[in-house]
């Protein structure tokens, strides 16, 4: 199979949002997405956003997507790109399609000077498990991730 990989634009924030909802429906929370064409166009090309997104495609046709952030490490005193979302098409999986995308993010962090490139996985995500230890990625098994969202996010916010 023959793939690209190119910049998202403005134009792209049908198909990211197609992309994150059968994403969020393959992790069992398809219930969970709130973005819309409209934040997705605010928040990944608005003015001052600090995220990223290509488009994989095959034969022309989108096929999967990444977007990413820029974090920072403290130790290293660099930036680390973050990876949140990678998605390719169940019918371009087991192509190398995710790899190609990893491999693409792995080429920014090195343009960029990151000293790191990260992302988290759900538990139980095998093929994508498979997928970052053959290409030499290692869990960190020693940090637990914590988040505030929602009610509790604004409840913590607000209280005094």
């Amino acid at each position: 199979m023959s793939f690209t990989i190119r910049p998202a634009t403005p134009d792209d924030a049908a198909i990211i949002l197609g992309f994150i909802t059968e994403l969020a429906v393959y992790e069992k929370a398809g219930h969970e997405v709130e973005a819309t064409e409209e934040t997705i166009r605010a928040s990944i090309f608005g003015e001052g956003s600090v995220t990223e997104a290509v488009i994989l495609e095959h034969d022309g046709r989108p096929a999967g997507f990444a977007v990413w952030f820029y974090s920072y490490s403290t130790w290293q005193a660099k930036n680390g790109l973050y990876l949140e979302d990678l998605y390719v098409s169940p019918d371009h999986r087991g192509s190398g399609a995710g790899k190609l995308l990893l491999r693409h993010l792995a080429k920014v962090a090195v343009a960029k000077g990151c000293g790191r490139f990260e992302w988290s996985v759900l538990d139980w995500n095998e093929p994508a498990i498979r997928v970052y230890d053959a290409v030499g990625a290692e869990p960190q098994n020693e940090w637990i991730r914590y988040r505030l969202a929602g009610d509790k996010l604004k409840a913590f916010a607000g209280a005094e």
